[in-house]
């Protein structure tokens, strides 16, 4: 249990059936009237927003969240395979859980799995990979200097924006939280 006043950025409580990571808090004592501590928190598993007050006395559970190293096995269909990297013991998650967090991830690659409670609710990729374009237009020399893009296809079947001398075959480094071009291999 944890109170109010006690709260730290990056604290991660149980409230109204849902789990919540404390993003940034202030405690306020107003000149008329009792002391409140005023919070922004994120819900872990929608990733919505929200600011709320509180009293210093209230008290809430911790949430524990474990973040383990799984490696990304394959995909059956509507279930894709995962092998835990230190006890070998694989699970299958559905595509609902999964979502788009593995469209820059090949497989064979180790993600982390955030859990709560032996739900996944979160796949966190590497922060960079390297992968192969398999579809784009093909680029013209001296096309360096403007700065402008192209569409290109990944070998995971993701498009992302490429300068126009990134050419099909050219292996390239992705940076996965924005989905942005970094640099080629």
């Amino acid at each position: 249990m944890v109170s109010a006043g006690d709260f730290k950025n990056g604290l991660t409580i149980q409230m109204d059936n849902n789990i919540w990571q404390i993003i940034e808090f202030q405690h306020v004592k107003p000149g008329k009237g009792a002391a409140f501590v005023r919070t922004k928190l994120k819900n872990i598993v929608s990733g919505g927003v929200v600011e709320k007050s509180f009293r210093p006395t209230e008290k809430f559970d911790l949430a524990h969240i474990e973040k383990k190293e799984y490696q990304y096995l394959y995909s059956d269909g509507d279930l894709y395979n995962f092998m835990d990297t230190e006890t070998f013991e694989q699970i299958a998650l559905s595509a609902e859980d999964v979502g788009d967090s593995l469209k820059f991830v090949k497989e064979n690659e180790n993600v982390k799995l955030c859990s709560h409670a032996g739900k996944v609710f979160s796949i966190e990729p590497p922060i960079t990979v390297e992968l192969l374009i398999t579809e784009s237009e093909p680029g013209v020399k001296g096309d360096t200097a403007t700065g402008a893009t192209k569409p290109a296809i990944l070998e995971t079947g993701a498009q992302v924006l490429v300068p126009l001398f990134v050419n099909q075959g050219d292996t390239i480094k992705i940076d996965t939280r924005t989905g942005e071009y970094l640099s080629r291999v």
